[in-house]
């Protein structure tokens, strides 16, 4: 037990740092919340920070414009293979207002009892007929060639980061999930507001979330947060 928790310490010492910082001044109330929640204790491991070993980040600042991020995840079963053949198959990623979407995205929720070997929470399953939709949020679907939403994602920016609170899609094999994700992030880099994209962690992932995370450019990092 000691010998496997200290090469789990080796390796978590390896892992290349990135320091966080939540702006106040972008929304006071929700960025001191969404601080609060990132540096209280670990479920589990009470020592360290909730998400602060192993943030599964992309470091947009190695990308000088979006195609030097495609071409980063090109290759067979990478990220940009599988949003190629979404595109090929007809659908699209743009900005959304969700509360012209409700029925849709109540469907996506509801489309899977369990994701990542978990059952789907409470929250999910209730119908939700009002959305708020947050200044520093951005709000992403994708729509399939008869333009019904089958895919969506809401994403905070928080300072020199920015980082996904939801991603949910129907299952399919046509790259939609791929197609979004690696969209969203190719808008980052044209905007060139934030430093890092987050999505959430990569311990405590089933191993294929890692894989989908890992395809499409994220890395594990150790995490530093600051409020300013």
């Amino acid at each position: 037990m000691f010998l496997q928790h200290y090469n789990m310490f080796l390796e978590v010492m390896k892992l290349p740092r990135a320091e966080l910082h939540f702006a106040e001044w972008i929304d006071p109330a929700d960025i001191k919340a969404t601080y609060r929640n990132y540096t209280k204790p670990h479920p589990r491991y009470k020592i360290i920070g909730h998400k602060t070993i192993g943030a599964a980040l992309v470091d947009l600042s190695a990308y000088p414009d979006r195609n030097a991020y495609l071409d980063a995840i090109k290759g067979k079963n990478q990220g940009a293979y599988h949003a190629k053949r979404a595109r090929s198959r007809g659908y699209v990623v743009c900005e959304i207002n969700r509360n012209d979407y409700v029925d849709d995205i109540h469907a996506i929720n509801t489309s899977l009892d369990t994701r990542q070997g978990r059952p789907m929470d409470q929250k999910y399953t209730e119908k939700t007929h009002q959305f708020d939709q947050q200044n520093h949020f951005r709000y992403w679907g994708v729509l399939n060639p008869e333009g019904k939403l089958v895919a969506y994602a809401s994403l905070g920016i928080y300072g020199n980061f920015a980082s996904f609170s939801q991603m949910m899609g129907i299952r399919n094999n046509d790259g939609i999930m791929h197609l979004l994700l690696s969209e969203a992030i190719c808008q980052l880099i044209d905007a060139g507001e934030v430093r890092y994209v987050m999505y959430d962690t990569f311990f405590g992932a089933q191993p294929g979330l890692r894989n989908f995370k890992t395809i499409l450019g994220f890395r594990p990092y150790r995490a530093s947060y600051s409020l300013q």
